[in-house]
């Protein structure tokens, strides 16, 4: 049976959110063992709030791919 459409662009955003997450988690740890985690610090501040906004996108972006797969 193949996937649907929608059951692959949400497997694709979720790809592409962890990815960016381990990516920042990486930065602030290369950050931290140089010195300058400040940097991190004020980046993380002005990108946090659209990293919660993304997530909680795609949480209701996987509810509704579960619905429709089970109704399919």
């Amino acid at each position: 049976m193949q996937s649907s459409y929608l059951f692959r662009l949400t497997v694709k955003f979720f790809k592409y959110f962890l990815s960016a997450v381990f990516g920042f988690a990486i930065a602030y740890l290369v950050s931290v063992s140089f010195g300058t985690s400040g940097v991190v610090i004020i980046i993380l501040h002005f990108i946090g709030p659209w990293f919660g906004r993304f997530a909680i996108l795609l949480f209701c972006l996987m509810i509704v791919t579960t619905l429709l797969e089970s109704l399919r």
